[in-house]
């Protein structure tokens, strides 16, 4: 028979087969898709505009009109066994990107250092107060804590206040509630150990104390290391020695220390403790015009001295057989005449212009 002359092949059973064939070829390039991309980009090429089940549907025109049913019902099916496999192999391929995720390291060591975030500044004050405290622990002082909240009785009454004391006053302290303040020195930290520990003993005491003042060498919250020692036989040159050391060693060796007469209800005697002007230096020139120590060349910084014998028995210590010091320094004092601060406010004003100096 002529070539001409054979029978035409179905157009009908041609479309079945390539709907057959579109089915396992879109089964094999679903699971070969390792990405959403790659997965989306096989999925176009069967269900796009342009795709191959696209351009099988544009030969029904050909096809018997008894046979068009019977292809579109195929058509519909592989196309929903299409999209069915789509988002099977795309759930497959998100759940195995979240999996590599969780167990993959935390970062990438591929990826460029990256600089380190700046970490801040110690505040001055906090300087000051860590270097106050290492001083004083090389001299053999434990530091020792209490609360900020106290009872009356440990702030001002085993103390040797006396009940007419101004300091009792409500003007000049924060009371919370009757019989309980918030500390006004970190000397009720000496009652609590003196009370709890039997002598020897040597202890300081770093904290924040509140009075009710507010200008420019005065702030109502400031802080406070108070020192304290019991044994036997301690004297007032003790006193002295440990605390002209602590000056040297705070603003330099030979700085001039001296010891002024005064009074606190806890000691007796009492000092003043002033150091060399830290501005002037005892330049005769300088001095005359040194607003700081007020042309006198001298600087107080602390107050200091012996424990009433009063305090040591209100803590149950026999005052004939033990004696012992306390001093009190303000933290912020020293870090006011170490870094020329003008006003003792800015301390606590957290200006990044002035805290980033440290």
């Amino acid at each position: 028979m002529a070539e001409a002359e054979r029978p035409s092949p179905d157009i009908a059973e041609t479309i079945f087969a390539a709907l057959d064939a579109l089915r396992s070829r879109v089964r094999e390039a679903f699971g070969a898709a390792r990405t959403e991309q790659g997965l989306r980009d096989e999925n176009a090429k069967v269900l796009g505009k342009k795709g191959e089940l696209t351009a099988i549907l544009k030969q029904l025109g050909a096809v018997p009109g008894d046979r068009r049913r019977a292809i579109g019902e195929r058509v519909n099916v592989v196309k929903q066994e299409v999209e069915a496999d789509f988002e099977r192999s795309l759930a497959a391929i998100l759940r195995a990107r979240r999996d590599a995720d969780l167990h993959s390291r935390p970062f990438d060591l591929t990826l460029p250092g990256r600089p380190l975030a700046p970490i801040g500044h110690k505040h001055p004050v906090s300087i000051v107060r860590e270097e106050m405290s290492d001083i004083f622990q090389s001299l053999g002082f434990a530091i020792h804590d209490g609360p900020e909240v106290e009872l009356e009785e440990n702030n001002f009454t085993k103390l040797g206040f006396p009940p007419d004391h101004p300091a009792t006053d409500m003007q000049d302290s924060f009371w919370t509630t009757a019989g309980h303040l918030l500390r006004t020195h970190t000397s009720n930290v000496q009652i609590r150990a003196m009370s709890t520990h039997a002598p020897p003993m040597a202890f300081i005491a770093p904290g924040a104390v509140y009075r009710r003042d507010n200008d420019v060498t005065h702030s109502p919250m400031f802080h406070q290391v108070e020192g304290f020692l019991v044994d036997e036989h301690v004297t007032f040159a003790d006193l002295k020695g440990v605390l002209t050391e602590f000056c040297q060693r705070l603003y330099g060796p030979g700085t001039p220390v001296r010891f002024r007469p005064s009074y606190f209800p806890f000691t007796e005697p009492s000092a003043e403790v002033d150091v060399g002007c830290v501005f002037c230096k005892g330049d005769a020139v300088r001095q005359a015009t040194c607003a700081m120590c007020k042309r006198t060349g001298w600087i107080e910084i602390l107050g200091s001295g012996m424990i009433h014998p009063v305090v040591l028995e209100s803590c149950g210590i026999d005052a004939e057989k033990y004696t012992g010091f306390a001093f009190g320094i303000g933290v912020e004092r020293v870090a006011f005449l170490r870094y020329g601060v003008p006003d003792i406010r800015m301390f606590f004003e957290n200006d990044p212009r002035l805290l980033a100096q440290f």
